[in-house]
């Protein structure tokens, strides 16, 4: 017994031994699993602690900007626009939304919405051990399980952006922001509370197409406010969130099988009644209503159908600004400078602009935007007005005004009369001839800034020469005309400028070149193409291929009243989002076009047309004693007009377009600035823009352009010396030598010889031409005389003895010799009798870009211009 016992005692030990190993084995195992469980726990612990308190603010008022739409603000920081995107969203308050409908989102979406503190400890227990495994595995997959409350915080404080992260910083930015979801969620509905949490939820979801929200999405779809929605809408709208792009009805997929979003509805129809928001009855009636076939609904087979309801067929309601010319360019001004500065895509852009709550701040003044569209709108063109095949008013129009010292864009009107949303700007993207009006950039104002030119410097105003019209048109003739088919002579540049004389405007080009021309024409903001920069008419005459608008030439002319400087237009000063924080604040850019002193004497000269040249209608409409300055252009046969100007205030321009070629003229359009400007100054203090130091004020002669001699003085139209502003250096040094005086027989007007009595012999001032012109120039009667005297006096003539019945002959015959004689030094003088001409200024010659600026009604144009190189006549 004792051996056995002895022998079982053994196998006994040993069988404890292989236990007590496994049971230790058991031990470590499950000491280290603890260890592990604890040490993830600390570590998950610590990470999600850390993750906390980096968590953002959260700002209620953040929160609730989400629930409010983008605005754009006047220059007195005046709501103006709401922001219109592709995606639209229509806000509606949460009393006025059906039962029905935010049921149905919550059966959907987060059925314990109302009992839960804004997370969901039941569903996030079942989603953490999935989500535990896949962060163990070193898989990146990541579950939702968000409340609404939750998605309300994603959509508005979190930052979403996963462009240019990898997959594991996605995973990590998704967990963060997951871990501060559940810390602030609670917190949130403590603050504002179940009611606001929903409305704004409500509010921000995107539902498919463009509709942003409940009220959108309700427009959209079945054309009524959300409050009028059915159970079956509601239910649909509710089953949009999982996939608007899935169950959206009106798909091509979609309308060939409407299934998949009808039984969408249906699921959410069955949770609102598991959750007890309806009741069978209510439940089967709907489902019953989905089940109607489509064909029994609608006979347009391009709509969706969804119980009694058309989806699909309705819009969102009118996508139109209220100020639509200005606040268009706005936004498209904020998009691009978005994608350039943060390099943004459209996608975020558009989420931006519409969850965004942005704040933009516009340079527009709104009083003036009014009182300038109800100007352009109202009959100022004194013919009548008609509408074209679309009903869009004719003749239109378009201006702008800018403050030209900070850029700001105070005014933008792009049309005339009502007209649809999205309608053509013809301020901002109109491409037409500029005509005249670009004279002072491409010509003048180049001409006198390179020093080659100055405001008196005279060339002949007369055709080109030969050789100079084959140069500019491929070696065959060109011969250009004035817009008045008359030729003044010897003209200044100050002259020039006041009558808009094309034949000076092609010569100084000539002078200067086309490159120099072209290139301050680009650096006044022209886009000129490569067609635009070889050709003369273009630049001299304003003939652009390119094309222009009154938004660039409003800008451009503003360098004339800013010391030479070109400030880059900005249509808004700063850009604010939800939180406070400006995005976007355009500065103040300049660059340097003209010396100040060259850009002051253009200023100077473009007064001219205004006080009796080309523009005088525009006094009968300003009335403000602020100086104004600008100059008209049209283009062939009147179809474009222009006027472009400034104040010390304001640049501007203003363009008509005369399709129909009616009695309207570029005095018309002056007239229109005129009345624009005057509202524009009038509380404005009056004062002119400074002259720069660095100019010289110098008498000169006006016919030569050089310093005066007696005889200019003499002149037989009167004093020719006036006063010019020079820029210091281009005073000119020699004297006139275009005025000469000769003896002449007061008769016979011709030169003095041996023959011409003493007493006859008179001394007389005139002005010299070394050829005889092919036409006839306004100053040709004061030329100097070619041909000799030679006067022979003829005996007197015996009276006879009366008789009877004869007639007397009273000399008739000798007289009518004598006439004879002095028509046909007449004819040779070019005067055809008006040798009497008392004209004080030889240059106010009627080379104006309207036949008659002072009533241009009364006259049809000419359309003949004599121009080779193409049909249109440049004014």
């Amino acid at each position: 017994m004792t051996e056995n016992k002895e022998g079982r005692t053994q196998s006994k030990n040993k069988n404890k031994k292989p236990q007590k190993k496994k049971f230790k084995v058991l031990k470590v195992i499950l000491t280290t699993i603890l260890v592990l469980f604890i040490f993830f726990t600390v570590a998950i612990g610590g990470m999600a602690l850390a993750m906390i308190k980096t968590a953002p603010e959260l700002n209620i008022n953040q929160i609730v900007a989400a629930n409010q739409p983008s605005v754009i603000y006047d220059d007195k920081e005046k709501p103006m626009d709401t922001i219109i995107t592709d995606k639209k969203r229509v806000l509606i308050k949460y009393n006025q939304m059906p039962k029905n409908l935010t049921h149905a989102f919550v059966s959907i979406e987060d059925e314990r919405f109302f009992e839960h503190n804004g997370i969901d400890i039941k569903r996030i227990a079942g989603i953490l051990f999935i989500d535990f495994k896949n962060l163990i595995s070193g898989k990146k997959d990541f579950q939702g399980g968000s409340t609404i409350t939750q998605q309300l915080l994603k959509n508005t404080i979190f930052d979403t952006d996963t462009k240019n992260l990898d997959s594991t910083s996605i995973f990590k930015r998704k967990l963060t922001r997951k871990i501060q979801e559940w810390y602030l969620a609670p917190k949130l509905e403590k603050m504002i509370g179940k009611e606001a949490v929903l409305e704004s939820y409500l509010n921000t979801i995107y539902l498919g197409g463009r509709a942003i929200g409940v009220e959108a999405a309700a427009q959209q779809y079945f054309n009524c406010s959300a409050k009028d929605l059915s159970l079956v809408q509601c239910a649909f709208l509710a089953g949009l969130t999982q996939s608007p792009s899935v169950y959206y009805p009106y798909s091509k997929t979609s309308k060939k099988d409407p299934s998949k979003y009808k039984n969408r509805t249906k699921t959410v129809l069955s949770k609102m009644k598991e959750n007890g928001f309806i009741s069978e009855g209510e439940y089967k009636k709907a489902i019953d209503e989905l089940d109607i076939p489509s064909e029994k609904l609608t006979a347009d087979s391009s709509a969706a159908t969804l119980g009694n309801s058309v989806v699909g067929k309705a819009t969102i309601s009118s996508d139109k600004y209220n100020f639509e010319w200005f606040s268009r360019p706005v936004v498209n001004e904020v998009r691009k400078d978005l994608k350039e500065k943060y390099q943004y895509t459209d996608e975020e852009i558009e989420n931006l602009l519409v969850h965004g709550n942005l704040k933009i701040y516009s340079t527009m003044d709104k009083d003036l935007q009014l009182s300038t569209q109800k100007i352009i709108d109202e009959d100022n063109l004194r013919v009548s007005s008609g509408k074209d095949s679309k009903g869009i008013v004719e003749p239109q129009m378009s201006a702008v005004l800018v403050d030209y010292r900070n850029g700001a864009v105070k005014v933008m009107v792009g049309g005339r009369g009502e007209q649809p949303a999205m309608s053509y700007n013809r301020a901002y993207d109109a491409r037409v001839p500029a005509g005249s009006s670009i004279k002072p950039l491409t010509v003048y104002s180049p001409a006198i800034d390179t020093k080659i030119f100055t405001a008196a410097t005279v060339l002949e105003d007369s055709p080109l020469p030969a050789e100079m019209g084959k140069k500019y048109n491929g070696g065959r003739p060109w011969n250009p005309k004035n817009a008045s088919y008359r030729y003044s002579g010897y003209l200044n540049m100050r002259n020039a400028v006041k009558n808009s004389v094309n034949l000076y405007s092609i010569k100084t080009v000539d002078k200067i070149g086309l490159q120099v021309s072209s290139t301050y024409g680009e650096k006044f903001g022209l886009s000129l193409n490569a067609t635009d920069k070889n050709s003369i008419a273009a630049l001299a005459l304003g003939e652009l291929n390119s094309g222009t608008n009154t938004y660039t030439m409003a800008n451009a002319y503003g360098v004339f009243g800013n010391n030479g400087l070109y400030t880059k237009p900005k249509l808004y000063t700063k850009v604010v989002d939800k939180t406070g924080k400006v995005i976007l604040e355009p500065k103040i850019e300049t660059k340097n076009i003209l010396t100040p002193q060259a850009a002051y004497i253009m200023y100077d000269m473009l007064k001219e047309p205004i006080r009796g040249g080309t523009a005088t209608r525009l006094k009968s409409s300003y009335n403000s004693e602020i100086p104004i300055a600008g100059k008209t252009g049209s283009t062939t046969n009147f179809k474009n007009l222009w006027f472009c100007g400034l104040t010390p205030y304001y640049s501007g321009a203003i363009w008509i377009e005369n399709k129909n070629a009616q009695k309207i003229y570029s005095s018309d359009a002056a007239y229109i600035f005129g009345k624009i400007m005057n509202q524009a100054v009038k509380n404005l203090p009056v004062k002119d823009i400074a002259m720069p130091s660095g100019i010289t004020s110098a008498s000169v002669d006006r016919v030569s352009g050089l310093l005066p001699t007696e005889l200019s003085y003499q002149d037989p139209r009167g004093s020719m010396v006036y006063s010019e502003l020079f820029i210091n250096g281009t005073v000119p040094t020699e004297y006139d030598n275009i005025h000469v005086s000769a003896d002449i027989n007061k008769i016979t007007g011709k030169l003095a010889s041996d023959l011409t009595p003493s007493a006859l012999r008179v001394s007389r001032v005139f002005i010299k031409r070394n050829y005889s012109p092919s036409v006839y120039l306004e100053d040709q009667p004061y030329v100097l005389p070619s041909r000799l005297d030679d006067y022979s006096p003829q005996p007197p003539t015996p009276t006879p003895t009366p008789t009877p019945n004869t007639p007397t002959d009273n000399g008739e015959a000798g007289n009518n010799n004598n006439n004879q004689d002095n028509n046909t030094e007449n004819n040779d003088q070019g005067n055809n009798g008006n040798g009497n001409n008392n004209n004080t200024d030889n240059n106010n010659n009627g080379n104006t870009e309207n036949p008659d600026t002072t009533n241009p009604g009364n006259n049809t144009p000419n359309t003949d211009t004599g121009n080779s190189q193409n049909s249109r006549r440049i004014r």
